[in-house]
């Protein structure tokens, strides 16, 4: 993925089952994590406030995880995110986790940027375009 941006992690002994092997659920919370840092490297949230009853938020619809390898207590996890397919109003991001430069897993996960309002059900809205631009240049082939 040439075009990712890159986040790391240590896992920590909360993020490890008793053999002290990380437990695959971490790995969706690493996910969220990751593309929380990328919002915040394009200058921006997974959740804006418009006004003080509405806000601009990201629910996941779908997400999957295919593993490799493994990681363990105290390694560092490199992290990279890039753009699989880029919609009207959805994201779906890629992920590659490695462990000292091995490949040990990786994961997609699709989000729809929403508008919360409040009494309302969340409504999906198209992707601004300023944001739709910087995502784009890390769209990456399947």
């Amino acid at each position: 993925m040439n075009t990712a941006r890159t986040c790391s992690r240590r896992v920590e002994f909360r993020d490890t089952d008793a053999a002290g092997i990380m437990h695959f659920s971490t790995y969706f919370t690493y996910m969220e994590e990751a593309e929380h840092e990328l919002f915040r490297q394009l200058g921006t949230t997974v959740m804006q406030k418009v006004d003080n009853e509405t806000t601009i938020s990201w629910p996941r619809v779908a997400a999957e995880c295919q593993f490799r390898g493994s990681a363990r207590f105290e390694d560092e996890i490199e992290i990279k995110v890039a753009i699989r397919r880029l919609g009207k109003s959805s994201v779906t991001f890629a992920f590659e986790f490695f462990v000292d430069e091995g490949l040990i897993a990786t994961g997609t996960m699709t989000t729809v940027c929403c508008l919360f309002a409040k009494d309302q059900p969340p409504k999906s809205i198209p992707i601004s375009e300023p944001l739709r631009e910087q995502l784009s240049a890390l769209l990456v082939a399947e």
